[in-house]
């Protein structure tokens, strides 16, 4: 499910400056494929270098005219601000205002409460919320000068509805909604477009591995 807050005019991909953190694999990587398919500037996002230049590599086959660029940056989005403002602005010197912003980094833990250790709790907070505010955060000024631009969040079913061995990752999908929507009533007047993206279990590596250590009874529950 993907809910947009407000119903705004499609974005022209050609020529568009989108920006994917998370975008080594998965729903990330995806995002990056279909808007380059479309014409636009990609940058990516994320931790592991080798990963990130093996999809650029990918992502480069589907270009449909030969000024795209695939640029890859290195960095982790929950650590540090100013290290995420940096990048992105030298990716704005390379490819021009961000137009759209993809929040796609986030990672899971599964188990029950009093199994879960105590630092998942904070690392969980950390990349699948801060993860999304610091690229956002480092962006919207200029959105907000130019009067235009979107941002993406990538919550998650688990976002909507608390599930059994979900204790540590449902509260930081929630809290992507509650940023959402609060920045979309804030953006709204400078013709910016908030959207919460809610998918289900989905085919990913990030979710083999999550289900390597998934309790029975969430499984059963996800299976239907």
């Amino acid at each position: 499910m993907v809910s947009p807050l407000i119903s705004p005019k499609p974005l022209k991909l050609p020529g568009a400056h989108v920006v994917v953190t998370g975008g080594s694999s998965g729903i990330g990587k995806c995002i990056a494929i279909e808007c380059y398919k479309q014409g636009a500037f990609i940058t990516l996002i994320a931790r592991d270098e080798n990963k990130l230049l093996q999809t650029k590599k990918e992502i480069e086959k589907y270009s449909v005219n030969d000024k795209q660029v695939v640029l890859c940056i290195s960095v982790d989005v929950s650590k540090d601000y100013e290290q995420v403002e940096n990048v992105l602005k030298q990716a704005q010197e390379k490819l021009g205002p961000v137009d759209l912003l993809v929040n796609c980094a986030g990672t899971s833990v599964t188990g029950k409460f009093e199994d879960i250790e105590v630092n998942s709790f904070e690392r969980l907070m950390a990349v699948n919320y801060l993860g999304s505010v610091y690229p956002s955060r480092a962006v919207i000024s200029t959105m907000k000068e130019r009067r235009m631009g979107r941002i993406v969040f990538v919550s998650s079913q688990a976002g909507q509805l608390g599930l059994f061995g979900y204790t540590a990752y449902s509260p930081t999908k929630f809290a992507l909604r509650g940023l959402a929507e609060a920045l979309q009533m804030e953006v709204k007047p400078y013709n910016i477009y908030v959207t919460v993206a809610y998918p289900p279990d989905t085919d990913t590596p990030g979710f083999a591995e999550e289900s390597k250590t998934k309790p029975l009874e969430t499984k059963l529950i996800s299976e239907t």
